[in-house]
């Protein structure tokens, strides 16, 4: 069998000195039922087409996929594979064993075969299910150019046996997909039953899935996520056909209610500080919660680096930031400072200068915490060099006085993403633009950002965390051309630079771990040198838990790992 992926391995090193996955002492029961404190709701209810940092706490608890990764740990393992992805010699062929005795929940009940992760993937495929990874990393023979408007056959995929499934690549690319094999769309989805609803588009499979893992949400005979209600609750109960000595995951609670809507980040963040059984979700606690949190909270906060980063997105192709001077000035105009400060100051993270974090290879190839480019060298706004690109760009006042002033930001309706979107919103009008604020829940700005066709020219508070341990998840699908989708799109800047999208495709079929690292690395300074936006922060991820809860982090996702946290 292959040996762990060589940047895996090197990670391990790096990560050692990491957060611990738990926060505070006392000792784990079985029983009980967490509360999860939350904003808004599921981006993607689907699990084949999640990615979105709350989905994947739902999804890691409801479905198994092929892989995942335990919480202190930072190379992926054995979820509903039997064991590690057989690699043939020319990276072209991957063979995948699966566990028996793993079962559906109801109403399916009955074992899952490989036919079903065939199917999973396939669909992920298709426009009914708009997922933003798999054409990226998933180059499969016969894999369609772009999303079918129904669930079609890929002939790489083929299922020997009912308990193997082997995949076959157009590309040399076997080590990285089958890291990939950890992300929600490998989890195993029935046709039989699945198939009714993907005929729609966009598919209805989430509002009637089924799970594998330790938990699912709460339906009725026929299926219907009756534990379901859009922007207001989501209740997890134990999934009855979930057998614990086929999994890893110990799942000590019994319920888990998502409670939505908590729009005051503040009150949130108190309320399960001195609340009882209750967790953040996507609930980030603003600067003041976070003082409080490290002085008297300082047990009840964890702050895990993300392996990504907080920036302002500028879309290369809307006017007039289609003009790279323009670009360069506003980035130079843009204070990082601030911007961190708005979000929670030092505690959420260190200031970002590209696009490769302190905990990956390649950061200090990238720069390390500098950068050569005088518009986003200061760690702070530069007037002198932002008037200097906007004389470059044929506006002699330093100042933004051209046509396409009115600017939309559209930002998240509750802090710290509110304070952030005010300080952008105050920085461009001091620039010449006229910004106005459209205010929306945090999902549904994720989702504005994902399509193309609707996204604003500035994305205030946009991010981005790895998707695994590869320098290959920070950079393809947010700065690769041909990664740039219709829905559930990740490249916001929509950069398509023929150079640099050549240079992903030379970097992607790179087997040793020097070389990719070397070759990200090179791509990220090409990504920075285009001016597509201001890293501010490479993200911590503040959370918080009441005293009673033994809460443990993944730092796969950077959030709590529901089938790992437990009530003391």
């Amino acid at each position: 069998m292959p040996s762990a992926h060589p940047i895996v391995a090197a990670l391990l090193a790096l990560t050692a000195a990491g957060v611990a996955a738990g926060c505070g002492g006392g000792s784990a029961k079985s029983g009980g039922t967490l509360t999860v404190v939350n904003q808004g709701d599921f981006q993607e209810i689907d699990p084949g087409a999640s990615y979105y940092q709350f989905d994947y706490m739902i999804d890691y608890a409801t479905q198994r996929p092929l892989y995942s990764f335990k919480p202190d740990e930072t190379h992926e393992t054995p979820d509903l594979a039997a064991a590690p992805a057989q690699i043939s010699p020319d990276n072209h062929t991957v063979t995948v064993r699966i566990r028996s005795h793993v079962r559906f929940s109801p109403p399916v009940n009955r074992e899952v075969t490989s036919r079903d992760v065939k199917y999973a993937i396939e669909r992920a495929f298709s426009a009914g299910v708009p997922n933003a990874y798999v054409s990226a990393y998933m180059p499969l023979v016969g894999a369609p150019g772009k999303p079918t408007a129904h669930v079609q056959r890929i002939r790489g995929i083929t299922t020997p046996d009912r308990y193997t499934i082997r995949f076959q690549l157009a590309k040399p690319t076997g080590s990285f997909f089958a890291q990939s094999l950890a992300l929600p769309a490998s989890a195993p989805v029935p046709p039989e039953y699945a198939s009714r609803f993907d005929d729609q588009n966009p598919s209805t499979y989430g509002t009637h899935q089924v799970a594998t893992g330790p938990y699912m949400i709460r339906n009725d005979r026929r299926g219907t996520l009756i534990g379901y209600s859009p922007d207001r609750q989501i209740t997890l109960v134990r999934n009855p056909n979930w057998a614990g000595a086929t999994d890893y995951r110990p799942a000590y609670l019994n319920r888990i209610v998502v409670q939505e809507g908590n729009t005051d980040a503040a009150a949130a963040t108190r309320e399960v500080f001195t609340g009882s059984g209750m967790i953040t979700g996507d609930v980030t606690p603003p600067g003041a919660s976070l003082r409080d949190a490290t002085t008297i909270y300082k047990k009840q906060l964890a702050t895990p680096y993300s392996g990504g980063w907080r920036w302002v997105a500028l879309d290369t192709k809307q006017k007039p930031f289609d003009d790279i001077d323009v670009r360069k000035a506003v980035i130079a105009g843009l204070d990082k400072t601030a911007l961190r400060q708005a979000r929670g100051g030092p505690t959420i993270g260190t200031l970002a200068y590209h696009f490769i974090p302190p905990e990956f290879p390649g950061y200090e190839q990238s720069g390390g915490s500098s950068s050569p480019y005088d518009f986003m060298s200061s760690p702070t706004a530069n007037p002198a060099v932002s008037a200097k690109y906007f004389k470059a760009a044929g506006l002699p006042s330093g100042k933004y006085t051209g046509p396409n002033r009115n600017v939309t930001l559209t930002c998240d309706a509750a802090d710290p993403g509110k304070a952030v979107c005010a300080v952008v919103a105050d920085e461009l009008q001091g620039m010449g633009f006229n910004p106005s604020i459209q205010s929306l829940p945090r999902e549904k700005t994720v989702s504005v950002y994902g399509i193309p066709s609707k996204e604003p020219a500035v994305l205030p508070d946009a991010s981005w965390i790895k998707d695994f341990y590869d320098p290959e998840t920070l950079l393809d699908n947010a700065f690769d051309g041909r990664a740039i989708l219709p829905e559930n799109n990740s490249n916001y800047a929509q950069l398509n630079d023929p150079t640099i999208n050549a240079m992903f495709a030379r970097a992607a079929v790179l087997r040793d771990f020097q070389a990719r690292v070397d070759a990200y690395a090179a791509i990220n300074k090409a990504v920075v040198a285009q001016a597509v936006g201001v890293p501010f922060v490479w993200d911590r991820q503040p959370t918080a838990e009441s005293r009673d809860v033994k809460g443990v982090i993944n730092k796969f996702n950077s959030i709590w790992d529901l089938s790992f946290t437990s009530l003391r």
